[in-house]
């Protein structure tokens, strides 16, 4: 699934190639793929795409018309992608909808997912603030220190699913939660009510340390991510435990990387990462 690293990539591309374009149509090959707002579609020709953000692991493109703003919001999902038309795509009746613009370096932006798990949605201001309010926590990238630290703190239970809980930290999932956790030397199973105020400095760091490098490397195309302009992320070379059970330890203490099973698979080292 992708995760803040790829859906911050696709929000740059697609700010990069298309704000202030103008919307010549909006097609949807699906009702059910837009979850709210199915409606609202004709509300979108001719408006101009004025911006373009990123909420945890959603991308969110502002339009402008007649003096309103309304969103497309877009959930891609475990295999959903957002591609330029200029993007050769295999299997094309997945694709579920087409933006099509006036006026960019690209004309068409498609919404291409096999598996149907993520949706479209056509939001007003209102719609947008509830939507955000009631599925975000704090972005990993923007909270301070202190407001990551007391959200910690004041949480019980494991490390790991925390660090995943999007009402409480978003954009994280199991990909960059192995390597982040394994970067702070922490457990996956460490109880978040028993971490020191230093291992709770060193996640926030680490954290950041890990989510930027990934962006710098247009994310991790582990299986299913491409970028709009259907380039690969490079940081799954950079990865060191996700996916690498039975290896050595990357830190050369003489372990070798472990799997714990569960709903989400976690990788750790046992000596480098243990819980105490």
């Amino acid at each position: 699934m992708p995760e803040l690293p790829e859906a911050e990539v696709v929000a740059r591309q697609i700010r990069a190639q298309l704000t202030g374009c103008r919307v010549r149509e909006l097609w949807v090959g699906r009702a059910d793929i837009v979850r709210q707002g199915y409606d609202w579609r004709p509300w979108y020709v001719d408006a101009r795409l004025d911006s373009v953000a990123r909420y945890g692991k959603s991308i969110a493109m502002a339009f402008a018309k007649g003096g309103e703003t309304r969103y497309l919001v877009a959930e891609l999902g475990m295999t959903g992608l957002l591609l330029f038309a200029s993007v050769a795509i295999k299997l094309p009746q997945h694709i579920h909808a087409r933006l099509v613009f006036d006026g960019g370096k690209e004309t068409e932006l498609r919404y291409w997912n096999p598996r149907r798990f993520g949706c479209l949605r056509l939001l007003d201001q209102g719609g947008l603030e509830q939507y955000v309010r009631k599925r975000f926590g704090s972005d990993p990238l923007a909270v301070t220190i202190e407001d990551f630290t007391a959200r910690i703190q004041e949480r019980r239970g494991r490390l790991k699913p925390l660090l995943m809980r999007q009402q409480v930290i978003a954009g994280i999932g199991n990909i960059y939660a192995n390597e982040i956790l394994f970067r702070a030397g922490l457990h996956p199973h460490a109880r978040v009510n028993r971490l020191a105020p230093s291992s709770r400095e060193r996640l926030y760091h680490v954290t950041r340390t890990v989510l930027t490098e990934a962006i710098a490397c247009g994310g991790s195309s582990v299986r299913d991510f491409f970028a709009p302009d259907g380039g690969e992320g490079s940081y799954k070379q950079y990865h060191l435990v996700y996916g690498k059970t039975g290896q050595p330890c990357p830190n050369r203490c003489g372990a070798t990387i472990r799997r714990l099973k569960g709903e989400r698979s976690s990788f750790y080292c046992p000596r480098c990462q243990r819980r105490r």
